[in-house]
């Protein structure tokens, strides 16, 4: 199940809750991709807070946003670049995109498995993608009262398991949201240094949200199977068997 594209805006835009948790995903994500000068940059699901520091270099930018979601112009005050699009049917060339991103896309999805697909599909040899989920073990996934209370959250063994049966290499995971989920002021002003301990815990205690990034497999190509499988008949040596006389 979709959130609606008004209820995310209002969350990521116009709360204090949301602008930190937006902080927090884009700080851990620029760690890894702290540019994309020349590249093709896409988002889907609600990725667009997390891709403006790309506006500047990257060749091109675009926020896919899910038709049951709906969509929103983005970036304000700017050419837009955002688009609607079917859900596992995306208005992007097979192998053109550099740098993916998929937030509040694959966990609210009815259809993850040809999600995924498509984003094997439109990633370039070697593309990278970010995958940012609800944290199955963490406190945002219980609370109902932020965008990450919906949908299936995920384990960071359970999204890498997943990522690997659709020729994803998974390459590095980090958690985010360490914050509570509060727009108390007592919360609030204690949330950047929830979030200065959390980023040197153990993955294993990640936060509200789990960073999976993987890099797209080629070889061997999709669809082909890698063993060669040999066929048992259950009845074979029967023809050879010796009988005893009596």
């Amino acid at each position: 199940m979709h959130l609606d594209v008004q209820d995310l805006r209002n969350f990521y835009y116009r709360s204090a809750l949301g602008r930190a948790a937006q902080k927090s995903m884009r700080t851990r994500m620029l760690k890894i991709w702290p540019e994309a000068k020349g590249q093709t940059v896409v988002g889907y699901g609600f990725a667009a807070p997390l891709l403006r520091p790309y506006l500047k270099d990257a060749r091109r930018v675009i926020a896919l946003m899910p038709g049951p979601q709906g969509v929103m112009p983005w970036p304000a005050n700017q050419p837009n670049v955002s688009v609607l699009t079917e859900e596992t049917r995306w208005p992007v060339e097979t192998g053109r995109v550099d740098k993916l991103v998929v937030l509040h896309g694959l966990e609210t999805s009815e259809q993850p498995c040809d999600l995924l697909e498509e984003c094997w599909r439109v990633l370039g040899p070697g593309g990278k993608v970010l995958f940012i989920v609800p944290n199955r073990a963490g406190v945002w996934a219980r609370w109902d009262g932020t965008p990450f209370g919906y949908g299936r959250p995920y384990l960071v063994g359970q999204l890498e398991a997943e990522l690997r049966r659709h020729q994803f290499l998974p390459e590095r995971h980090m958690g985010a949201l360490y914050q509570i989920p509060s727009g108390r002021r007592i919360w609030m002003k204690s949330g950047p240094i929830f979030e200065r301990i959390g980023e040197h815990m153990p993955a294993m205690f990640a936060g509200g949200a789990v960073m999976v990034e993987a890099t797209k497999l080629v070889y061997p190509p999709k669809g082909k199977v890698a063993r060669a499988r040999r066929t048992i008949n259950v009845l074979e040596g029967l023809g050879n068997a010796v009988v005893e006389p009596t």
